[in-house]
């Protein structure tokens, strides 16, 4: 489980140069520097969230690219746009308090979501967080760090 950690953030460092000096940026400007998040930093507009995700922190945010979103049923984005309530919800389920590095998970842990709801760890050939995949992670940003995963996370509603 650990080498899967281990491999993971390996290969996030080589395929994941648009990251490379997050540091100095926060969550919301290094996901922007990155050009792959333009549905999630507009969906955390539409919510009112920029501002949370631009504070001080720390926060873990588990960022869907815009394949992910684009991987939805149709009109599904739209719906959410239209509805700040459920968007809202949605985007907080895709943030823990703290900052939570891809070597602090372990399998089977969960945590609890800014929604309130819990999201499940699964460390084996790939690290899951409930059904999506982690591509990148450890990314930092001067107020947390980003885990980027290739599936928007549904909390039960």
């Amino acid at each position: 489980m650990r080498k899967a950690l281990l491999a993971l953030a390996a290969s996030t460092a080589l395929t994941s140069p648009v990251f490379a000096d997050g540091h100095g940026m926060n969550i919301v400007e290094t996901a922007a520097d990155a050009g792959t998040f333009t549905t999630l930093l507009a969906a955390a507009e539409a919510a009112g969230l920029v501002e949370t995700l631009s504070g001080e922190g720390p926060l873990t945010v588990f960022a869907p690219t815009d394949d992910a979103f684009a991987a939805l049923p149709e009109g599904t984005v739209e719906g959410l746009l239209a509805d700040t309530e459920a968007l809202t919800a949605i985007l907080t389920y895709h943030v823990v308090a703290g900052a939570v590095m891809s070597g602090d998970l372990s399998d089977g842990m969960t945590a609890t979501t800014v929604n309130g709801a819990d999201i499940t760890v699964t460390l084996g050939d790939a690290v899951m967080i409930n059904d999506a995949t982690v591509v990148a992670a450890d990314i930092e940003a001067s107020n947390g760090v980003i885990h980027v995963i290739d599936s928007v996370l549904i909390p039960a509603m």
